[in-house]
């Protein structure tokens, strides 16, 4: 008897298992717009070289932000990009979402927590913890 419920218990367990692995095709497809995603950061930014990282950035004057993935872009001006590659979360910029920080110092550090609320709807939709952030400069 014992023999026989054990595979019975175990069907469950393998059917959440096979239900939580992505499909080749869904593999594909994530690949593909990581590549995407890539090749726009590439872009944006292009002629500008990286200095050495930094654990903070001044919070003002007020930089213009922009998502790329687990990718935020912080552009001071056309000669200085700060860029910081977070632990993911705050993806939601990339569509529209506004970027929330808090901070006593005016500055924005690593390890800081950043959360992105939907423009229309006023509701959380994500948060993420930055990065270094990197300055890219016109040479």
């Amino acid at each position: 008897m014992r023999m026989r419920i054990l595979p019975l218990l175990m069907l469950p367990t393998a059917m959440l298992v096979a239900g939580c692995t992505q499909t080749q095709a869904e593999v594909e497809r994530a690949q593909v717009r990581e590549a995407g995603v890539q090749e726009q950061l590439a872009k944006a930014l292009a002629g500008l070289v990286p200095g050495k990282p930094e654990t903070c950035m001044n919070q003002f004057p007020q930089k213009q932000s922009s998502g790329f993935g687990a990718t935020i872009l912080y552009r001071v001006s056309s000669k200085l990009v700060y860029r910081s590659d977070t632990a993911g979360g705050c993806e939601g910029i990339a569509r529209g979402d506004i970027l929330v920080t808090r901070t006593p110092s005016g500055q924005l550090c690593r390890g800081d927590i950043a959360q992105t609320i939907d423009q229309s709807s006023r509701f959380p939709t994500g948060s993420c913890s930055f990065g270094d952030f990197v300055p890219y400069r016109k040479p």
